[in-house]
């Protein structure tokens, strides 16, 4: 009996992503000599590991890219199609807008694949390139597992910049390096993650909030029907037990989208609370008015169902919540559009309502960078494309509008610039060092 043959994948094992060393000094050296030794030291073993032909490549990095040579295109490119991201971490490694742009995309990668019931495992692979302090990771990276037991107590003190610098360690900077390669191949082959259309690299936002920027938060409300309070006619598939069991693209997605939207908003290094717009504090999240309740400490997004608005009660309560919406409270409208009940009459009719109960949340979205947003998401890859540009585009609001408050204390007067002092008259009338008139 004749055995399939194995279908060929010749995608790079692996992305090398890494913080570029500043050059300093007068010798002209490369800063980063070391991590491509190491990148070279990877792909050997990669190649002894698996079955790659000649000529493929076992890994991708970006040294020998240069502005010109269209390095974005190539960048996004690997980052689609490579099989696992190895970030090497060092304190460098988390003030850097690059190295935060690339592990987004491919995170981006990962979120997508698990929606779909693929990619179980995380392909991502951190490796110590220097120590650091875990205390001060990013909330972003903090559920990825730092595997520094295997590889032995100097590996976690000096990183592999430490082994591969000090000839006395050098067989346990092979050993490290020979373990990382395999462990590459493992997750390869176990999980393997899909490919994707490579993410346009300049409007990639970082996974890592700004240098000295405090904790971000951001709260996601859901106003979409369950299963119970849906009209008879509605197709029952996108709804749950509760709102934010919501899934309207569930011929792509197994994931509800409020739980991917909460994932992906975390990737971005957010802290994020989710809420029903059909509990009771939903206006305490979203919404300041003239009660007495404390005003909203932190942007917010509405991820909103047409739908929604067959409850009458409901659309009164969205109409309210519109008048009321700071500037920095902005709306995403998904919709799926492989759902026939969403076009036609009933789905035009739905369309308006919405324009009539949101109106100033609507327009504040077309008139800012999220049109697409408030027009109607018609698809999960839309969705994922759009939801980092409302995250910043609220925070902006937030940043722009919100009510600065000193800190505790007594007021710190500001610093004044004086004019001349001139120098005191001694008694007889005369400046120091002066001679009498």
């Amino acid at each position: 009996m004749d055995i399939p043959e194995r279908a060929s994948d010749n995608r790079p094992y692996f992305f090398l992503s890494y913080a570029h060393t500043p050059a300093w000094g007068s010798s002209g050296g490369d800063p980063d000599h070391w991590v491509h030794v190491l990148f070279t030291d990877l792909c050997d073993h990669i190649m002894a590991l698996t079955d790659l032909p000649a000529g493929a490549p076992a890994g991708f990095m970006d040294r020998e890219m240069r502005a010109g040579d269209g390095w974005p295109e190539k960048l996004s490119e690997n980052l689609a199609t490579c099989r696992v991201f190895v970030p090497l971490f060092s304190p460098r490694y988390f003030t850097s807008e690059s190295c935060g742009r690339e592990w987004f995309a491919f995170n981006e990668r990962i979120v997508r694949a698990r929606a779909t019931g693929a990619g179980a495992m995380s392909a991502i692979v951190p490796a110590l390139w220097t120590h650091i302090d875990y205390a001060q990771l990013p909330d972003s990276v903090r559920h990825i597992h730092v595997d520094q037991a295997q590889f032995g107590d100097r590996y976690a003190a000096n990183g592999i910049y430490g082994l591969i610098k000090l000839n006395r360690l050098h067989d346990e900077y092979e050993e490290t390096v020979l373990g990382l390669a395999q462990r590459i191949v493992r997750i390869a082959h176990e999980s393997p993650l899909p490919s994707s259309r490579p993410r346009p690299y300049e409007s990639t936002p970082s996974a890592f909030k700004p240098r000295g920027e405090g904790p971000r938060r951001i709260h996601l409300t859901v106003a979409a029907p369950t299963r119970h309070s849906i009209p008879e006619h509605r197709d029952t598939r996108p709804y749950g037990e509760d709102a934010q069991d919501w899934n309207p693209y569930h011929s792509e997605s197994t994931r509800s989208l409020p739980a991917l939207a909460e994932e992906l908003i975390r990737s971005l290094d957010y802290r994020i609370t989710v809420s029903s717009f059909d509990d009771e504090d939903t206006g305490e999240n979203l919404v300041a008015d003239d009660s007495d309740k404390a005003a909203p400490s932190h942007p917010g997004i509405l991820l909103v169902d047409r739908w929604a608005l067959t409850d009458e009660e409901r659309k009164r309560r969205l109409a309210a919540f519109d008048a009321n919406a700071r500037p920095w409270v902005s709306a995403i409208v998904p919709w799926n559009r492989a759902d026939i009940q969403c076009h036609g009459d009933e789905g035009r009719k739905l369309a308006a309502d919405l324009e009539q109960t949101l109106p100033l949340i609507l327009d504040r979205g077309r008139r800012a960078d999220c049109r697409v947003a408030v027009n109607g998401v018609p698809s999960l890859k839309a969705f994922t494309d759009v939801l980092p540009a409302v995250v910043a585009h609220a925070t902006r609001q937030y940043l722009k509008h919100a009510e600065a408050h000193p800190p505790a204390g007594p007021p710190i007067r500001r610093p004044r610039l004086l004019g001349p002092i001139q120098p005191p008259l001694d008694e007889g009338g005369a400046d120091d060092g002066g001679e009498e008139a």
